[in-house]
């Protein structure tokens, strides 16, 4: 098992995949520097369907997404990533960047824990690029990671994103009440959780079992 005064993160860096859906192949990679240009024209683009659900920031929302942005935000991941706490992930389909998977708050010892989120663009919505690539982040986070426990929080309006979890065998576990600041008010969520016993075989087998993509 991984230890803090290891110089490698387990499971870190690594590309996952592919599985394939009705938008195409999804695979997942650690972030680059040179995604900037990518990276900022997504979210950019994206803002009123990520807005809702994304902790309020600091400035405006496309000052703080133009791709200037990004060299000092991907020195952070890439820091939390080697330092074992965070693993920043880009989410491609065919081969292009299409959003950003993360597990953060990465925790050893007696809990190996960690929270799973993503963001996605939205010409891909509805045609299970987001479940995908969940299923490949449970996965390797329960295998090579090394985890016993994943928690994802969402807004109880976030249909879509309790969809994804949910067809992954995540269970809801409670309603936190007023605690994240997302778009500049406090909002609810409702906390999911899975754990590596509840998962049958694999994530992406199930969803390959239900037909929800294949390999």
């Amino acid at each position: 098992m991984w230890a803090s005064g290891s110089s490698r993160h387990p499971g870190w860096p690594a590309k996952l995949g592919p599985l394939r859906t009705s938008a195409g192949t999804v695979t997942l990679r650690p972030v680059r520097l040179r995604d900037a240009r990518v990276w900022s024209s997504l979210r950019i683009k994206n803002q009123n369907t990520l807005m809702p659900w994304e902790p309020t920031g600091s400035d405006y929302w496309a000052e703080r997404h133009h791709s200037s942005s990004w060299p000092a935000l991907h020195a952070v991941l890439r820091s939390e990533a080697k330092s074992g706490s965070m693993l920043p992930m880009v989410i491609e389909v065919n081969g292009d960047y299409a959003g950003q998977l993360t597990v953060g708050n990465i925790q050893r010892g007696a809990l190996r824990n960690g929270w799973i989120g993503y963001w996605l663009d939205e010409d891909l919505f509805n045609r299970g690029v987001a479940t995908a690539a969940v299923a490949l982040g449970v996965d390797h986070c329960f295998g090579s990671v090394g985890l016993h426990r994943l928690e994802a929080t969402v807004q109880p309006s976030n249909l879509p994103s309790k969809a994804v979890l949910t067809k992954l065998g995540f269970r809801e576990e409670g309603l936190l009440r007023r605690y994240m600041d997302v778009n500049h008010a406090w909002r609810d969520h409702l906390l999911f959780a899975l754990t590596a016993e509840e998962v049958v075989g694999s994530a992406v087998e199930t969803l390959v079992r239900s037909g929800r993509a294949s390999y």
